[in-house]
């Protein structure tokens, strides 16, 4: 067989090791032949390709990144896109294609996977957004980003007796802010899941005040206050409708700031979440992912995407993965309110 593979959407931690397990497997357990898709589906669309053999995956496990390159390009908005996806697979006799991304790289597989294309689906994201998993590959390096962050602005917080923000990516999920934010003692954490009072977030942040000196608020990206439109810097939208989010950590640090009467600073970790080396654990979670993509491909489940459930990985629908993003839950959320202003 020859098998396709991609990885779209943002960049993440831990998509060479998915891309090395596919291929080790592949070529040492079943001989089978590879070819790796440049830039996601743009590579598909435009037939830009590169080949993959265990040669080239050697010494990639530990790189951030993807050997592969990504783009957040839609085929199905494209002219004649699926026409175009098609033809480049029959032009390289692809048998099946392995779909590496997140929630808008695997809705397009599952929209073309109800179009016949063979396929299988691996979820990552930073995030950990995409739904039928427990977890996805990225999420935990992102969350030790974030820790390590919020534990160095702890000290320059309380030399200053300044209120720090920090901003953390999540665009409609909260679990790297809420992750982040418990282990690195945050004394408010904002998510998406639910909209925040503001003069509630100056309580805490005064209430720290009087006890400490250093109030730390973690937001994530997308969060939203109560009455109040999405703080955006740039409207426009990329290829799958998304608007291009930041500027919620700088309006609420002038909030703050105005209504405290104290000093207030943001800081905006942005991509520094997504890049650099993966954790130990990503590297596992993903190599398991590669492995049983593969074993997927080889029974012919195609139109399913591999996923962890326990400490176990299972098959589950494209379909049913793609169909609502894993948010936090506000039984969770709720677990952690204790710690808010203390």
């Amino acid at each position: 067989m020859r098998i396709g593979v991609l990885t779209g959407g943002g960049d993440c931690p831990g998509l060479n090791a998915v891309i090395r397990g596919v291929v080790r497997k592949g070529v040492q357990e079943y001989a089978w032949k590879f070819t790796g898709f440049v830039d996601g589906w743009s590579g598909v669309v435009n037939d830009v390709t590169m080949p993959l053999d265990i040669a080239t995956v050697r010494g990639i496990l530990p790189l951030g990144g993807t050997i592969l390159g990504s783009s957040r390009t839609n085929p199905l908005r494209a002219e004649d896109g699926v026409a175009r996806v098609r033809s480049t697979l029959a032009a390289h006799e692809i048998d099946a294609l392995i779909v590496i991304g997140g929630e808008d790289t695997l809705g397009v597989a599952s929209a073309l996977a109800k179009e016949g294309v063979r396929l299988v689906g691996v979820p990552k994201t930073i995030d950990n957004d995409v739904g039928g998993t427990d977890y996805t590959f990225g999420f935990d390096t992102a969350v030790n980003i974030a820790t390590e962050a919020i534990d160095r602005l702890h000290t320059t917080a309380e030399s200053h007796r300044r209120t720090l923000v920090v901003e953390l990516m999540g665009r409609h999920s909260g679990w790297i802010a809420l992750h982040a934010g418990v282990a690195g003692g945050a004394n408010a954490i904002l998510i998406p899941e639910r909209e925040f009072d503001i003069d509630q977030v100056c309580v805490w942040v005064e209430s720290r005040f009087r006890i400490s000196s250093a109030p730390i608020v973690v937001v994530a990206e997308g969060a939203v206050p109560k009455a109040g439109q999405m703080v955006v810097r740039d409207a426009s939208r990329d290829e799958f409708g998304h608007v291009r989010l930041s500027g919620i950590g700088d309006w609420l640090t002038q909030e703050i700031a105005s209504r405290t009467e104290k000093d207030a600073r943001t800081t905006v970790l942005g991509h520094i979440q997504r890049g650099g080396t993966p954790s130990a654990y990503d590297r596992w979670l993903a190599t398991r992912f590669g492995l049983h993509a593969v074993a997927a491909v080889k029974d012919g489940d195609f139109g399913t995407m591999v996923a962890l459930r326990g400490t176990d990985i299972v098959r589950v629908p494209l379909a049913d993965a793609v169909a609502a993003t894993k948010r936090v839950s506000p039984e969770l959320y709720a677990e952690f309110g204790l710690f808010f202003g203390s």
